[in-house]
């Protein structure tokens, strides 16, 4: 079955991060790129589906931010975290309330908390050495001005839409 995922890419980071998430972020394995995850996961792409993100994302602004600091989440998880992390919340809240189907990761987790993943699954001894490298590489700065629609085959993610900010 195919998984699919809406997401804001973060290609300003893949200089910094993409080392460190070939070894230790599954996903980057299977083709996605340095990102902030609006919604996974997401009900089937549709071309009615489309069109409502096309325009939930057209109206609302482009906006900048930067990821100067590294956190972790419990099990072994070591992410970017976007500063100000306001509007992509608020970006996911849209999108789960106009998809209740579809809660942020199954509705696991509590709170909203957008971030880059780095390291996925690691032990703290990694963590600290990807942590340490990464934070020579800090800040990244980005302008969010576009989402993506991913879709996984099973092999691989490839977006299949883009959604501009701002129209």
């Amino acid at each position: 079955m195919t998984q699919s995922a809406v997401v804001i890419d973060v290609p300003a980071a893949a200089p910094v991060v993409d080392r460190w998430r070939d070894q230790y972020d599954p996903a980057a394995a299977f083709g996605m790129p340095a990102h902030v995850t609006l919604l996974y996961p997401f009900v089937p792409r549709s071309d009615a589906g489309v069109d409502e993100l096309r325009s939930l994302f057209a109206a609302r602004a482009a906006f900048d931010v930067e990821f100067k600091t590294t956190a972790r989440f419990p099990g072994g998880v070591l992410y970017l975290a976007p500063e100000p992390a306001a509007p992509l919340r608020e970006l996911t809240e849209a999108i789960f309330e106009r998809w209740p189907e579809a809660p942020p990761f199954e509705g696991v987790f509590a709170d909203i908390v957008p971030h880059l993943t780095v390291a996925n699954g690691q032990a703290d001894d990694v963590l600290d050495a990807v942590d340490a490298e990464l934070r020579a590489g800090l800040p990244v700065a980005t302008r969010v001005d576009e989402a993506q629609l991913y879709e996984f085959d099973g092999a691989h993610w490839s977006v299949t839409d883009r959604f501009a900010l701002g129209g």
